[in-house]
This record gives C-alpha cells, structure tokens and sequence, in this order.
C-alpha cells in the first residue's frame, strides 16, 4: 500500500469515525449537544482536524442522512423481500419504515427534520437520498392505482409515513394504535 493510500484510507476512517460519534451523541442526548467542540473531545483529534472533513455542523447531520438513507433503503428492502403478495409488501414497507423512524430518532431527524445541506427531489439529490425513495416506489408503485403516477403516490404514502412517525414520536398519537394505523393506511391508500 502506498502512503497516499494509506492517507486516503486513515481519513476515510476518521471521517467514519466523526459520523459515528455525532450520531452516538445525537442518538444519546440529541442534536444540540453535537457540536465540534464535543466531537473533537470524544474522538480525540483537534476541531481543525474536523474541520479538514466537515465545515461544520450542518455537514456533519448531512452526512448521518447519508448514511440513515442507505439503511433505511436496506431495512425496507429486507423486509419488503420477506413478504408475499402486494398488500403484504406494502403494509412491510410501512412498519419497517415505521420502526426505522421508532428506533432511529436523531437519523430520523437528520434526514427529514433538519438541515443538513442535502437537496431533495431534484437533479442533484445524493444518491442515497434517492436510492432512499426508490426503495418505497418499488413497493408502493404496485399499488398505485390506474392512472395514477406511481411518484406522486410514493409522496403522497411517504408523506402519511411520516406523519405518523413525526406525530408518534411526539405523543399525539396513542401507541397501541400504532398497528391499526397501519392497516387503516394501507387498505386505504393502496389499491390491492
């Protein structure tokens, strides 16, 4: 190996390691307490060193995104994979996208709350970003009715998806309907 490689390989780990730390202490005390200043003392490097891989915060949570993308994909694909049938499929998706958002609060958040810097639905969105939501068409482009455009359905689906999520999380809905909820969304929304 040699020493650019090794280079290219020690930064790619210390950035893996920064993404990490911030989102531990997001998951643990939420997003306020990550700062660099935190980051520098947990990871044992300098802020200038952070600096060198992220301008700040704000690029910081757009990476976490990144990276809560591909593994929501990952999760709703698994468990999509798993289920027979369409209606099977799509009530799949939806727990699993659910669960993410259950188990996942600061990721969660990263992604669809605050601004991490990442553009949506447009021509420069991040891969993972879209890979993201190519996973929920996959499923729910199967049931979106005739005539219907299978995107607007994934945003319209999507949309109820983290509603329920958002609105859970905050105590607004009653968790032991959390299943119901569910049911009453797929056999309503989803034509199968």
């Amino acid at each position: 190996m040699s020493v650019q490689e090794r280079k290219q390989r020690e930064r790619a780990d210390r950035e893996r390691l920064i993404v990490a730390t911030a989102r531990e202490l997001a998951e643990q005390q939420g997003w306020d307490a990550v700062t660099t200043r935190r980051l520098a003392e947990r990871i044992e490097y300098s802020q200038p060193v952070l600096y060198s891989h992220f301008r700040g915060k704000r690029e910081i949570i757009g990476a976490v995104a990144l990276q809560g993308a591909t593994e929501m994909a990952a999760a709703m694909r698994a468990a999509t994979s798993a289920a027979n049938g369409s209606r099977d499929r799509v009530a799949a998706l939806a727990r699993s996208y659910l669960d993410f958002a259950e188990h996942n609060p600061a990721v969660y958040d990263a992604l669809f709350q605050l601004d991490g810097g990442l553009t949506y639905a447009q021509e420069d969105t991040p891969e993972p970003l879209k890979d993201a939501f190519a996973a929920l068409m996959e499923t729910l482009s199967e049931v979106a009715g005739d005539g219907v455009h299978p995107g607007l359905f994934t945003e319209t689906f999507w949309a109820a998806l983290h509603g329920l999520a958002t609105l859970t999380r905050a105590g607004r809905l009653l968790p032991q309907d959390a299943a119901q909820r569910v049911e009453l969304l797929v056999d309503r929304l989803a034509v199968v």
